[in-house]
């Protein structure tokens, strides 16, 4: 499925936004909902969606990725104007929206589809993860170790639409834990 979204006068594919200039980025940071919830509200984060990566399963059911069994993390996926909002901006909300020394689980939600995971999707966004990461660890922020994946985008597979912007669509902001 292809979203479209309508930039200026006309609907542009994420395809073209990218085209534009326009930077993807993959975030997970517990349940997927408030991670796009947060996300959405950046001045210069174009375009969101929420879905599964990083595991070994082909497309895979929101109840297939909840029985922990295929590898996949809840992420948020986002297309971003880094002349508006640069890359290291996204970082820090990440930081700030989770708690990164937690192994697999953000409050009530367990299991390894809740991991605090950064998605990179070239080498700048690779270094500015890492480099991100070891600042956060020297800053002493935390008494525990951040245990936040940076791993490389691999195939991300949009979660059922009933998840997409959940909380625009219900009207609520419960069901997830917010750090």
């Amino acid at each position: 499925m292809h979203a479209h979204l309508f930039i200026g006068d006309g609907m542009l594919s994420q395809e073209e936004l990218l085209g534009k200039g326009y930077e993807k980025a993959t975030f997970a940071a517990g349940c997927f909902w408030g991670v796009e919830a947060v996300f959405r509200k950046v001045q210069g984060v174009e375009f969101t969606q929420v879905g599964y990566t990083g595991g070994n399963k082909e497309n895979p059911t929101y109840k297939e990725v909840c029985m922990g069994n295929t590898g996949h993390a809840e992420a948020v996926e986002l297309l971003f104007n880094s002349t508006i909002v640069p890359y290291e901006k996204l970082l820090e909300l990440f930081w700030e929206l989770h708690d990164p020394t937690s192994l697999n689980k953000q409050g009530p939600d367990v299991g390894t589809q809740y991991r605090s995971a950064i998605f990179y999707h070239n080498e700048d966004q690779k270094n500015k993860a890492i480099f991100s990461k070891n600042e956060l660890e020297l800053s002493n922020r935390f008494k525990n170790p951040v245990v936040t994946q940076i791993l490389p985008a691999g195939p991300f597979y949009r979660a059922e639409e009933y998840h997409q912007q959940y909380f625009e669509k219900t009207g609520t902001q419960g069901g997830c834990f917010f750090k």
